[in-house]
């Protein structure tokens, strides 16, 4: 696999993203959710919440990256933060 580059921030990034994926999975087995109803209107789960925020975290990134650059991109992952928290709790 040495023609994928792997780089540890790579690694990390695949990492935290199967650890979400197998909380997830372990929280909606053990505790199951009920959906709710939040601003979009739609009924959503943990899990629907967790794909959104992941979505939108991806553009929320891509966007930095295109208007501010790349020198200030840690500074994203703050606003990934905060727009995760938002949608956790209102969406």
């Amino acid at each position: 696999m040495a023609w994928m580059a792997w780089t540890w921030p790579t690694a990390i990034f695949f990492m935290v993203i199967a650890g979400l994926l197998i909380t997830f999975t372990v929280l909606a087995v053990k505790i199951p959710e009920t959906p709710r109803t939040g601003v979009l209107r739609i009924e959503t789960t943990r899990g629907d919440r967790l794909f959104i925020t992941l979505l939108g975290s991806a553009f929320i990134n891509l966007a930095w990256l295109g208007l501010i650059g790349p020198d200030t991109q840690p500074y994203a992952l703050l606003v990934c933060l905060a727009y995760a928290a938002a949608v956790f709790r209102w969406v």
